[in-house]
């Protein structure tokens, strides 16, 4: 039986590939996105060109923390794939205060509408960043390092896991919380590691790397992610808190290897020091995952980034 999924970010990376995943299998999607110029729109924009191609996709250009606008769009939604934030470690630093008003804000307003309208099920995009310095490894989704988060970005999104389970308890809303481990594949974020690498093999202008590239990041190839994140919006199962990722790690130093090899291209790279708020490893227990959403990620890194390098590449 088809559904009617609001997805929130969905001119986003990860927000696209979920809508257009949805819209393949035959649900409808109603898109919601401010098109925000954090990186360059013209790249939120080919998304929605990709996902308007479905006659079952609906557009709303609006912003999650304007409440009256938002309500609008929630008639006949069944369940919230809810992908939309602000994202990013380091310039949540230097302005915290937009942060709170989309994460934090912004998914209180979808909450308090899901449970008003009776949401079937309310899908929650966390982060890895919640993990902190966490030195109990591999993470498990009840570390209570969760509780010390290390920059505003991943304190506004421990806060948004907070406020879900109080619309639970309060209102039996079904909430499954998703922590994404650095997603990355086709229509990645520009800003990101994988991006930037890429971008810098293929056009050899100079690529900065923080520190001596021995942090550690578990990279999940985006189909993987969009198996498990989907298979969380077919199952309401109370309040839960999954990781997604690859549950294997790669240092930047084998990261920059795998990519000057798939790209066929020499990196020219400056020394940097460690920035403030870096984490010096990501790495899911993705045990629940298995379980109760039979998540089982196939893509090895040199894989993903050889898809990702051909796209890239192909996009001129």
């Amino acid at each position: 039986m088809s559904k009617t999924v609001l997805v929130t970010g969905a001119a986003g990376f990860i927000g696209s590939h979920v809508a257009e995943a949805l819209l393949q299998r035959g649900d409808s999607v109603i898109g919601v996105d401010n098109l925000n110029d954090y990186y360059p729109v013209e790249y939120k924009q080919a998304n929605i060109e990709i996902l308007a191609k479905y006659p079952a996709f609906k557009f709303e250009k609006l912003d999650i923390a304007d409440f009256a606008e938002l309500e609008r769009v929630f008639v006949g939604v069944s369940e919230v794939a809810h992908l939309a934030a602000r994202a990013g470690v380091r310039p949540s630093i230097i302005d915290p205060f937009i942060y709170e008003e989309t994460n934090v804000k912004g998914t209180l307003n979808l909450l308090h509408l899901a449970s008003k309208n009776k949401i079937t099920n309310f899908v929650l995009s966390s982060s890895s960043s919640v993990y902190g310095n966490s030195t109990q490894v591999p993470f498990k989704e009840n570390d209570s390092a969760t509780d010390l988060p290390i920059s505003p970005y991943a304190a506004t999104k421990k806060a948004t896991e907070v406020l879900a389970h109080t619309f639970h308890h309060l209102y039996q809303l079904n909430v499954n919380i998703i922590r994404p481990f650095t997603v990355y594949g086709p229509r990645g974020r520009p800003d990101m590691a994988p991006w930037l690498f890429l971008q810098s093999a293929f056009n050899g202008k100079p690529i900065r790397k923080f520190g001596d590239g021995s942090t550690r990041r578990d990279y999940t190839f985006i189909a993987d992610f969009v198996q498990g994140f989907l298979a969380a919006i077919d199952r309401p199962l109370g309040y839960q808190i999954f990781n997604l990722g690859n549950s294997q790690t790669v240092s930047l130093n084998e990261a920059i290897e795998t990519i000057e090899k798939v790209s066929g291209r020499k990196l020219n790279i400056v020394q940097e020091g460690m920035q403030p708020g870096d984490v010096e490893i990501t790495y899911a227990d993705i045990s629940k995952a298995k379980v109760k959403l039979d998540y089982n990620p196939q893509t090895s890194f040199h894989d993903g980034m050889k898809i990702f390098a051909d796209w890239f590449a192909a996009r001129g």
